[in-house]
């Protein structure tokens, strides 16, 4: 079981991809030189977000397929694509697709649960089959059975001068390893386990009830890493390969080792006020939110060493700030590869 005295193994980075209504080409290219650059200092992966109706990557496949043609080695993600916008046999068709021309390298993370604003979407997204559709868990295990290969129809064989596979074409036989379960609660941790999927564990987490021994007198203190640390241990506890079975953790990481004063001052700006939503569980849901760790790779190695679930994996996937600069970016990713990492245990890939 990986613990903090143990080297971080895998080093990865996450990106939502924003860009200028006026200008998406530009935003999208950004993207793609930040995930050039990863691979160039060492990174094991690079993720990209998925927004609908919004500022952010709509099409994350579309854009890590063009990211499969301009690295060689680094392997690219999604946290995550909620599958209540998608049709799952299509998309394990774009999946393996992309997975092929990457050489193997594509790591589909995806959520379930009905789309955001669905009131507003479920007319244009599904206009006849808006109340009937299925956002449960069944829709990841139709994806899954797609992307391993099982029969999607009952009919292969010619016809005339075609011919026509029961399983989704191409098939990449080891894509099915390499899919992901986005889950903040004990519920999908257990399930993600259960269907021999790998986790991503972000900074958001469902406070489903206190730790032992963490009530005070103005009542319960929701502590961030022993919720996040219980999912990892049901996760694991329900996956056929218990211990080794693989969890990413995906906090906001800025290191400042190389900023300069303006930029340090706006990272700060920018964990502050953030701050207030990580001291008690918010919405309907009861969302808990991390702290974003801001200072040098030092101070931030030494609150991860520190960090409970932290202790207990061996791959991340820092999350960059939504509303950076490109240049921002540059400086906090040549941080986390030179400085960070090392300071983690972990080593470069070339």
């Amino acid at each position: 079981m990986p613990s903090s005295a143990q080297p971080l193994a895998k080093l990865g980075f996450l990106t939502i991809g924003l860009f200028d209504e006026q200008d998406p080409a530009r935003g999208h290219e950004s993207t793609l030189e930040v995930i050039e650059l990863g691979e160039r200092l060492g990174f094991d992966s690079a993720w990209v977000r998925h927004r609908h109706l919004q500022y952010g990557i709509s099409s994350p496949v579309a854009v890590l397929a063009a990211a499969s043609q301009r690295t060689s080695r680094i392997e690219l993600g999604t946290a995550v694509i909620p599958l209540g916008w998608e049709n799952p046999l299509r998309l394990a068709e774009d999946l393996a697709t992309v997975d092929v021309l990457s050489g193997g390298r594509l790591n589909p993370g995806v959520s379930v649960g009905p789309p955001m604003h669905y009131d507003q979407v479920k007319d244009v997204l599904y206009p006849d089959t808006a109340d009937t559709e299925d956002f449960s868990h069944a829709r990841v295990r139709r994806l899954l059975d797609h992307v391993r290969g099982e029969r999607a129809t009952g009919f292969r064989g010619a016809e005339g001068f075609e011919v026509f596979s029961d399983r989704v074409q191409p098939h990449s036989p080891g894509l099915g390893g390499r899919m992901w379960y986005g889950g903040a609660s004990l519920r999908s941790a257990r399930w993600a386990g259960e269907n021999g999927m790998n986790f991503l564990t972000s900074s958001v987490v469902k406070a489903e009830g206190p730790p032992a021994g963490t009530e005070h007198e103005a009542g319960v203190v929701h502590d961030f890493a022993a919720i996040q640390l219980s999912h990892i241990q049901a996760f694991r506890a329900h996956h056929p390969d218990g211990a080794r079975a693989r969890v990413s953790q995906g906090l906001v990481v800025v290191p400042t080792d190389s900023a300069s004063p303006g930029q340090r001052a706006k990272y700060e700006e920018f964990a502050r006020a953030r701050l207030p939503r990580t001291a008690t569980p918010q919405g309907p849901a009861g969302l808990l939110f991390a702290p974003d760790l801001v200072g040098t790779s030092a101070q931030i190695a030494e609150q991860l060493h520190a960090h409970a679930a932290f202790q207990e994996i061996d791959e991340v996937a820092f999350a960059l700030p939504f509303t950076f600069e490109h240049d921002d970016y540059v400086q906090i990713l040549t941080d986390i590869a030179t400085r960070l990492g090392p300071a983690l245990g972990w080593r470069p890939k070339s």
